[in-house]
């Protein structure tokens, strides 16, 4: 029989995401290296929330599906069907990573030329003018 983790009041469950075994600089990681915890993972189960968020028109800010980022001290890892799941509060997520096809900081601005983002990095094209 097969089982399933369901979260209680402000409790979210998370899986954790397989580490990337290929750093940028091209090194590889072998398995079994002593790495920190994971820090990022998916929402897999979300608890009903609190007795009183609903007459405070307060809702869980996660749902299931969403790549959340949390504190290495998160929560408590437990196993279930072998798998490493995170059960921590909704409190402790620090975030959700969510893709975007245009930077909200330098889309509409006029970067100097030549100049990058400092929030995505896009640079421009130098004008050619001094």
């Amino acid at each position: 029989m097969r089982h399933l983790l369901r979260p209680l009041f402000d409790q979210v469950v998370i899986k954790e995401l397989e580490p990337d075994r290929v750093r940028r600089s091209g090194l590889v990681v072998p398995p079994g290296t002593r790495e920190p915890p994971p820090q990022h993972g998916i929402v897999i189960a979300v608890g009903p929330g609190l007795d009183w968020w609903e007459q405070a028109g307060v809702k869980m800010p996660v749902a299931p599906g969403d790549h959340v980022v949390f504190p290495a001290s998160a929560g408590v890892w437990v196993e279930v069907e072998e798998e490493r799941l995170l059960v921590c509060t909704v409190t402790e997520v620090l975030g959700v990573l969510e893709e975007i096809g245009v930077c909200p900081y330098c889309e509409g601005r006029g970067l100097p030329g030549g100049d990058s983002c400092p929030v995505c990095g896009r640079t421009t094209e130098p004008t050619g003018q001094d």
